[in-house]
């Protein structure tokens, strides 16, 4: 069975028609690109280029007749709106075409020389940015524009350059949102592993404090004088729930944990492990609830990694202070060697999720001597 599904309904066609035709779309060249400023330069400068040229051939063919001005706005226009709006660009692009055929009747190319170094950027714009029904519509009312107005013998010829053009355009714009989304699943997926493993530690935090919960019920008949029956009962009561909630939380783990993935019996680290990655490292003594201090640990653990991982040689720098209700983590690393990759790109996206867990904030960034800083505001609540 073929798995393309059913055929668009009259429905779509129309709303993708109105679309082609009336709608202005927000579609842009070089969205999310690197080096968009020099491109978004050279892009209207092409513009400008193209615009002369169509300006002076026009002006060199006819008598001076005041139209020229009309002719460089519009080709310079559509190039420049390619950067805003690619399918208004490209409707202004074809009407340019119309008036160009008005203004030279006598010409019987449509896409002469200059067109085409117009024309074409300007459909590979449309064509690496819409879905297929939006290309398609502009191939077939762009090829009803060259059959209306081309009386040359090459104009099967112009016509099926195009929409190789649109077709190749497509192509590469498809495959960028393809790596584009597979990219996003990918982020997605190590946002959700990580939040796993978030949960996994939390686990232990809250499982030792209701193991002393439970502790606690169970002794007070022992540590209490006179204790009641009913308060007995009461703090058996209470024991048998903690106890309850700890083997919930043990077969939510078990949900969590990976497949064949060993559970990990050593304690989580705190603010007292951090030295043990960074011996010169300035940490706070002060008491800290134990979930604020594996957050801690974990973040500076994950900017030393990136720094050895990005910056090779680097010296780093690693200060822990409890101000206020905020325990303030700073890592800061001097520029250092080639960067030897790896590592996914999910290490800040894993220190941001911790934080978010108390409601704290980070920041990450270059520092003026070409080096790296994280720094993670966490606020400690109730100590």
């Amino acid at each position: 069975m073929c798995g393309r599904g059913p055929p668009p309904s009259i429905g779509t066609v129309i709303r993708t028609l109105l679309q082609v035709v009336l709608f202005r779309d927000r579609s842009r060249v070089f969205e999310g690109v690197r080096f968009r400023r020099p491109l978004m330069v050279l892009v209207l400068l092409h513009g400008l280029i193209i615009a002369i040229g169509v300006s002076q051939s026009y002006v060199s063919v006819e008598d001076p007749d005041g139209w020229w001005p009309l002719l460089f706005a519009v080709v310079a226009g559509s190039v420049a709106l390619t950067l805003r709006s690619t399918l208004v660009a490209w409707r202004l692009a074809t009407a340019g075409l119309v008036v160009m055929r008005l203004l030279t009747p006598s010409e019987p190319v449509v896409m002469g020389s200059w067109q085409w170094w117009w024309y074409v950027p300007v459909l590979l714009a449309v064509a690496t940015r819409h879905r297929g029904r939006v290309v398609l519509l502009v191939g077939l009312i762009t090829s009803g524009v060259l059959y209306a107005m081309d009386q040359s013998a090459d104009l099967l010829q112009d016509v099926a350059l195009l929409l190789l053009v649109l077709l190749l355009g497509y192509a590469f714009g498809a495959r960028g949102r393809a790596e584009q989304r597979f990219h996003a699943e990918q982020d997605e997926k190590a946002a959700l592993v990580e939040r796993a493993r978030i949960a996994r530690e939390m686990h232990d935090v809250v499982a030792h404090h209701m193991s002393l919960v439970v502790v606690r019920c169970e002794t007070a008949p022992y540590r209490i004088a006179d204790l009641p029956e009913a308060g007995k009962r009461e703090f058996a009561e209470l024991g048998a729930a903690a106890r309850a909630a700890i083997t919930d939380m043990q077969q939510l783990l078990g949900v969590l944990r990976a497949s064949g993935e060993r559970a990990d019996r050593t304690p989580q680290p705190g603010l007292a492990d951090i030295r043990s990655l960074h011996a010169d490292a300035s940490v706070t003594d002060a008491d800290v609830p134990e979930a604020v201090g594996l957050t801690a640990y974990r973040i500076v653990q994950e900017a030393l990694t990136n720094a050895g991982r990005h910056a090779p040689g680097s010296t780093t720098a690693v200060t822990v202070d409890l101000v206020g209700d905020e325990l303030r983590v700073v890592v800061r690393n001097t520029a250092g060697g080639p960067s030897r990759g790896g590592g996914g790109g999910h290490g800040l996206r894993g220190m941001r999720e911790r934080v978010a867990v108390h409601g704290g904030s980070l920041t990450a960034g270059p520092t003026a001597d070409g080096g790296f800083e994280v720094r993670a505001i966490v606020p400690v609540g109730q100590r």
